[in-house]
């Protein structure tokens, strides 16, 4: 219906703009209207008047799909308790419905209250870079440092810096971030068996002049 009312009103606009601006002669008046009308019949003919305008789907939210992994083995080597753990679960929430930089900014509230806690900070980073898709933006690496500097001895701002840095082929920087780490974990943890095998394959890659980013 609103296909056919926006039709006439500007086959009408059109006539009386022939009519009082182009000052059309008398006699070409039924013509022009005659020509309007024809165009109303060949948009009838071939047209869709009844159509909704911009008939297409909605697009699904943008975002990767939410690493429950990864979130737990935060949540094991950081934060369970304490001021961080409600914002962490807000943000995981948000995260969870692919809305990347709302779980950000989640983080970004709590960290104007508690700007000195190691875990937000952590947070912060893992979420730049999934709002990022994967890439290690510079805001996701102060965000990182932060977090080390404030806990320099802590196991969670080393683990998730250095896999960062992995998978964005920056190798040698994330064995530096794990090898301290490898080397202080319990004999026998998953923990400590997962980032061996991670700097064994780093070696390898090294050892073998993979390009790599510095």
């Amino acid at each position: 219906m609103t296909g056919w009312v926006i039709a006439f009103a500007l086959a009408a606009l059109a006539f009386v703009a022939m009519l009082f601006i182009g000052r059309i002669p008398r006699a070409a008046r039924e013509v022009t209207a005659a020509a309007l009308l024809l165009g109303l019949a060949g948009y009838a003919w071939q047209g869709h008047p009844g159509m909704a305008g911009a008939p297409r789907a909605v697009a699904e939210t943008k975002g990767d799909a939410f690493d429950e992994e990864q979130a737990e083995k935060r949540r094991g080597l950081a934060e369970r308790f304490g001021p961080a753990a409600q914002w962490m679960m807000l943000s995981d929430g948000l995260a969870r419905q692919g809305k990347s930089k709302e779980a950000a900014n989640v983080l970004l509230s709590g960290l104007r209250d508690s700007p000195d806690d190691a875990n937000l900070w952590l947070g912060m980073g893992n979420a730049l870079v999934n709002h990022a898709d994967g890439v290690l933006s510079p805001g996701a690496q102060f965000a990182y440092r932060r977090a080390l500097a404030i806990d320099p001895t802590g196991p969670a701002p080393r683990y998730f810096y250095g896999l960062a840095l992995a998978r964005n082929n920056q190798l040698q920087g994330a064995r530096d971030m794990w090898a301290p780490l490898a080397a202080g974990a319990p004999a026998g943890s998953q923990v400590k068996a997962e980032l061996e095998a991670n700097i064994a394959r780093i070696d390898a890659m090294l050892a073998n002049g993979d390009p790599v980013s510095q």
